[in-house]
């Protein structure tokens, strides 16, 4: 049995992902989702070692995050593994400047987390609720906090700077900061033994594709560009959020009569493939849609796999070379249509699908899909572990 067992959690705002995952394979011993935490149908439900799914509704009342933290302090008890738990993982989304690294919590780091919440403001506070239940469940244990911003943390100044009134980056922090950050690591590293090169020796466009969806420049394992912003809002179409637009818009439904709330609720839950299609936000649904002639379903298609293409192009600007166009992420490891059209966009560039090569890389397999000669570069489909990273970045700390 391993030695090096990492319990990872991800908490959102109305969820709590988690996984006891070995830390040096990435075999996941037991794993599961908490969701609709706060609601009536609170729930959470998990798998271990291969056996059937089981679920539990939670009572309405009280805090469920503590509820949830306690019931995986039992399932893992009840695995009698306690002598191989080296470390508690948690995933943040918001590291601001602070944080460029895997960091160790005690009771001032897991406070500063909480005053990025301005931040974050949907995922932040609920990251530190889990953090604070699991100290309190697990005290001898090493807690760490991985953060989604921290890779992105290498970006030169002319690539995170807005163009705003310099003081509103001093006074609040407002920049590029980027999301996704755990699984463009990860894919870079991979594509890296694909490519059979050193990573240090590497320029990527890494394509994270999912209801949330970032693209990255990484020259040298390092990101150098990310579409994310400030917020999760900004750069590509996804599921509901709209991606970039014109800030004057804001303005102009707020003359209208709009609410703050009402339009940054529009820009975040009613926009996207949602808003476009006005009849979903699952990358599935639009092409079973499109299938069926919906015209709506056919926009979204068109819009979404246009955009994607577009930041592609333009994130060969801040590499010398490229080696290898990554997709990941659920609509990236799977949907073989969005693919296939996104590469149809880049012919300019040379890219050309391997129609057997993308037909076989779905549903967990990885693969080469496509190639540029022109550029030299393959187009690579490699699954996403965002679990394994925060395990293996958390059991550093045991060592």
């Amino acid at each position: 049995m391993s030695n090096s067992l990492v319990l990872v959690l991800n908490a959102g705002s109305s969820s709590l992902k988690f996984a006891l995952m070995d830390a040096q394979t990435g075999a996941a011993m037991l794993s599961g989702l908490g969701e609709c935490f706060g609601l009536e149908d609170a729930r959470i439900s998990w798998k271990r070692d291969g056996q059937d799914k089981q679920e539990l509704m939670f009572e309405q009342g009280g805090n469920h995050h503590e509820k949830a933290v306690e019931l995986i302090v039992e399932l893992v008890e009840s695995m009698n593994v306690n002598d191989q738990l080296v470390a508690i993982g948690h995933r943040v989304v918001h590291g601001g400047e602070k944080f460029a690294q895997a960091t160790l919590l005690n009771d001032s780091v897991v406070n500063d987390i909480d005053a990025l919440s301005d931040l974050a403001p949907l995922h932040n506070p609920a990251n530190v609720m889990g953090i604070r239940a699991a100290m309190k469940a697990f005290p001898a244990l090493p807690q760490v906090a991985v953060f989604d911003t921290a890779f992105h943390q290498t970006m030169p100044q002319k690539a995170f700077t807005g163009a705003i009134c310099n003081e509103l980056y001093k006074e609040y922090g407002i920049r590029r900061y980027g999301f996704h950050g755990t699984s463009h690591y990860y894919v870079s590293r991979e594509a890296a033994k694909m490519v059979n090169k050193p990573i240090e020796e590497t320029s990527f466009i890494s394509v994270h594709l999912g209801n949330g969806a970032s693209v990255s420049a990484i020259r040298n394992g390092e990101s150098v560009d990310t579409s994310m912003g400030f917020t999760p809002l900004a750069g590509l179409m996804m599921g509901t959020r709209s991606g970039d637009l014109d800030p004057g818009i804001i303005e102009f439904l707020m003359k209208k009569g709009w609410t703050h709330e009402q339009v940054f609720d529009t820009l975040n839950k009613k926009s996207g493939f949602l808003g476009v299609s006005g009849l979903t936000s699952d990358a599935r649904g639009i092409l079973e849609a499109m299938e069926s002639g919906h015209e709506g379903a056919k926009l979204a298609f068109e819009v979404f796999t246009y955009r994607v293409a577009k930041f592609i192009g333009s994130y060969m600007i801040p590499l010398d070379s490229l080696d290898a166009v990554i997709f990941t992420g659920g609509i990236g490891e799977n949907s073989l249509p969005i693919r296939r059209e996104i590469l149809k966009n880049l012919k300019l560039l040379g890219f050309v699908e391997d129609v057997a090569g993308n037909e076989a890389a779905r549903f967990g397999n990885a693969g080469v899909i496509g190639a540029s000669e022109m550029l030299g570069a393959q187009v690579l489909v490699i699954p996403t572990n965002e679990e394994f990273v925060i395990a293996s970045q958390s059991a550093e700390f045991a060592k």
